[in-house]
């Protein structure tokens, strides 16, 4: 079955009508009258029942495709695909994120080592280039779409990461299981492009944008436990923060 959105168009508007519709319909998407696996007529029958050109309807179905919200199917029509993850920036884990959101997620692990920190994670972590360290890289995937890649740094001295669950779970709870209380972070966020490796991984294409997110965490006793190398899809992901004048 097919779900018929309600769209309503004021062709005195200034507002392009093409972006009136694409606007509506990611609202739909976004507070879930239109749901991931929704299915909507194709483009010939939504620009007849909007008495829109065909042109019109096209260009507003690709702003959403552009964003990663609808996908068009041969045969089948218009469908909507996974909304954006919205995170709020506070001292969470995306997997706790994602749980809180109601979206299944599971990691594909990349590679678990340990081995002599970096210069970088000597710096970020406090550590001497004879400590030892657990080198983490994953594939974050939520509703079995790839999300993120991250890789982490923990002391050996902090957890022990050999055994645990690091799939279904996150690594903020396998650090809370051994009794590590976070408290505070360092983290910054920015974007780049996506090499080769990076874009094959997350499903893009290569030179595409991608959000960073860089972050160190301290325990309550101001011991660095955790650094973290993030990258995410943007057409997947966004952070949102509340910002109050002083």
């Amino acid at each position: 079955m097919t779900v018929q959105p309600d769209i309503t168009v004021d062709r005195s508007s200034p507002v392009p009508l093409y972006f009136q519709v694409a606007a509506q319909l990611e609202e739909a998407i976004q507070d879930g009258r239109l749901a991931p696996g929704d299915r909507m007529d194709n483009e010939v029958a939504l620009a007849q029942h909007l008495g829109l050109s065909r042109p019109t309807m096209r260009q507003a179905i690709q702003v959403l495709v552009d964003k990663g919200l609808l996908v068009r199917k041969r045969g089948v029509g218009t469908q909507v695909v996974q909304g954006r993850i919205r995170r709020s920036v506070e001292l969470t884990s995306l997997h706790d994120d994602l749980a809180r959101a109601g979206k299944q997620s599971h990691a594909e692990i990349l590679g678990l080592r340990m081995g002599k920190p970096t210069e970088d994670a000597c710096t970020h972590l406090g550590l001497q280039p004879s400590d030892r360290v657990w080198v983490l890289d994953r594939l974050r995937f939520t509703d079995d779409q790839p999300l993120a890649l991250m890789h982490n740094v923990v002391p050996v001295a902090v957890a022990d990461l050999s055994g645990a669950d690091l799939v279904d779970g996150g690594l903020y709870g396998v650090l809370r299981a051994a009794g590590v209380h976070i408290r505070v972070a360092n983290q910054e966020i920015g974007a780049r492009r996506a090499g080769v490796r990076e874009a094959r991984l997350l499903g893009e294409r290569r030179g595409a944008p991608l959000l960073t997110m860089r972050r160190t965490a301290y325990d309550d006793k101001g011991r660095a436990v955790e650094h973290g190398e993030h990258l995410y899809r943007p057409d997947l992901y966004a952070f949102e923060m509340t910002l109050v004048d002083r």
